[in-house]
This record gives C-alpha cells, structure tokens and sequence, in this order.
C-alpha cells in the first residue's frame, strides 16, 4: 500500500512514496480508503526534524499528515456511529510512526470519523477535520460569550479563518488582521474590523479597543508581540505552546488538538456548519503523492491561501 514518508529528516525532497502494510479494522474501528489528505504546517514541522522527540521512527518511514478523506472500505465489530462501507467520511489523524493520514488507508477510531458535508468533495473535506477542531479548541479555551469581543492573529490562514466564522455563529464580535491583498477575504470570512498584519497589530487592534479585547487567538505567532491587545483580566491562546509571562490578570492557555482526537460529537457540529454554509471549505490546489515535495515547499513558501491536498 502506499504512503508519502520519510526515512530522514530534512528539506521537502526527503519525502518519498513508501510502501506500508496494509491494516485492518478492529473491534470499535473504521478503515479508510483515503482518497485526500491535507497539507497541514505541522507536516512540515514533522518532516524537518522540529518534532523530532514526536515522533516513532522506529523503524522508518515515518508518514505525517493529521486530516483525511476518503471512503470506508471495512467496519470492526461493535462500531456503533452509523458509519457503513462506502461512506464518504474525513477524519483528524494524530501521526504516530507510519501512522499518518499521508497513506492510501487508514485505520481509526470510530469517535474520530464522521461523514463528510453534505455537497463537498472528498478533497474539500480534508481540509477541515484539524484545523477545524483546533479553532474549535482556541474558542473552548478561550471561554467568551456573545458580545465580547475576540481577535484573531492569521486570520486569511485555514485556522484563522476557522476561527473568524465559528466566532460569528456564537454571537462575538471579531477584529482580525490582514494584509492588503487579504482584506476582502477576511471580511468575507465574517471579520467586523480588519486591521493592518504586522509586528505592531496590538496596537493596531487597542486603537478600535482602547481597553484591549476580551480574548484573542493567535494564529500568526507573533506571541508576545500580540499580548498587549489583550485587556486586564482577558484571554490568550496560542497554536505553538507559547505561553506568557503573568502579566495584568491575561489567562493563558495553549491550544494543542491532539486532546481532541476522537472527539467525534465536535467534528460532527463542524460538519453541519459547513452544510449549513456558517464554515467554508478552501482548497488552493491538489497534488499527486508523487508530488507531495511540491506541496510541502509551496506551503513553506508562505502566502498560500487554502489548503494544499495530496489525492491519492
């Protein structure tokens, strides 16, 4: 069976198509047939060696990739989600060792799949599956009610962008940032004010809210740069596990997604938003596996809006 992995760490020609056992479905599980899986920067971060001390790679390859797509092709005993063979499903994959959502199959956990969107293709699906839940996660942590106030670092980004709409279907008002070519894009996403990107958006974002927002994610990593934003007492989350020095009463949390693999009731809700047209699916382009190095270095490459999807 094929996959997309690595036998050493290194720059995007480290990626290769392998070839992995083939796997079956225990009790409680759901195979894939996985016909898509997304592009994510954590792949990156994978294949570099960054999340080395991560990762099984004993022995290589080592497969990455955390969102699939694709059609169920056998179902374990006991499997009691209503997911039937032939399904069209997507999930989230938290990598581990040749485990990886880079493969032709795939098997899960039934709390981790559900049916695609109802319209979407199966390379549309992909993309939401991680990403999805990890703006779902930010906002749990983050804890606001309607009417406050959130603001989004990276919001033209699949996370942030997530992030913009989930906000607006729970009431938020949201400020978010953008460059110039992205302005339009992040208010259509649902942003109420876009401000400037850039090393100084806190204070971008304290000229709108002089007191500071109630609570922001941080999806460009500019960590502390964007703390001052933040009003006493308020929220921070960060994807990468920044966390701040105390500071003004700020409550900081850290926004990891693999605590919620197999939450299936959440991806599910992500699921009806995209059918009830509150979430939007973006995909920037389509690769072979073969292709998987090309993929990985036009990501890597910055500006890419959407996700970029290996087809198998």
């Amino acid at each position: 069976m094929r996959a997309v992995g690595i036998m050493l760490h290194g720059g995007p020609d480290v990626l290769q198509v392998v070839d992995v056992p083939e796997v079956h479905a225990g009790p409680g599980q759901i195979r894939i047939r996985v016909h898509a899986a997304c592009v994510n920067p954590t792949d990156t971060m994978a294949r570099n060696g960054s999340r080395a001390e991560q990762q099984k790679v004993d022995p290589p390859p080592y497969v990455p990739g955390m969102d699939v797509a694709g059609i169920v092709d056998e179902v374990g005993q006991g499997v009691s989600t209503g997911v039937r063979i032939g399904d069209a499903v997507m999930a989230m994959v938290v990598p581990n060792g040749r485990h990886g959502g880079y493969r032709e199959q795939i098997v899960l956990s039934e709390r981790a799949v559900v049916p695609i969107p109802a319209g979407a293709t199966l390379v549309e699906a992909c993309t939401l599956p991680m990403n999805g839940l990890t703006a779902r996660q930010s906002l749990d942590l983050l804890g606001l009610s309607p009417g406050q106030v959130l603001a989004v670092t990276g919001a033209a980004g699949a996370y942030g962008g997530y992030i913009v709409q989930l906000a607006k279907t729970e009431g938020l008002t949201v400020i978010a940032d953008a460059s110039e070519a992205d302005r339009a894009l992040v208010l259509s996403l649902g942003a109420d004010i876009v401000v400037a990107r850039g090393k100084d958006v806190a204070a971008r974002i304290r000229d709108h809210f002089p007191n500071g927002v109630d609570g922001l994610a941080d999806g460009a990593v500019l960590s502390d740069l964007a703390v001052p934003a933040v009003r006493d007492g308020g929220a921070f989350t960060s994807v990468r596990g920044f966390v701040g020095e105390p500071q003004r009463g700020v409550r900081f949390t850290t926004t990891f997604v693999r605590s919620y693999d197999g939450a299936w009731e959440k991806l599910d809700r992500l699921r009806q938003l995209v059918e009830a047209g509150a979430l939007t699916l973006r995909v920037a382009a389509a690769y072979t596996p073969e292709q998987a190095a090309d993929a990985h270095r036009r990501l890597e490459a910055g500006g890419t809006r959407g996700r970029l999807v290996i087809a198998f």
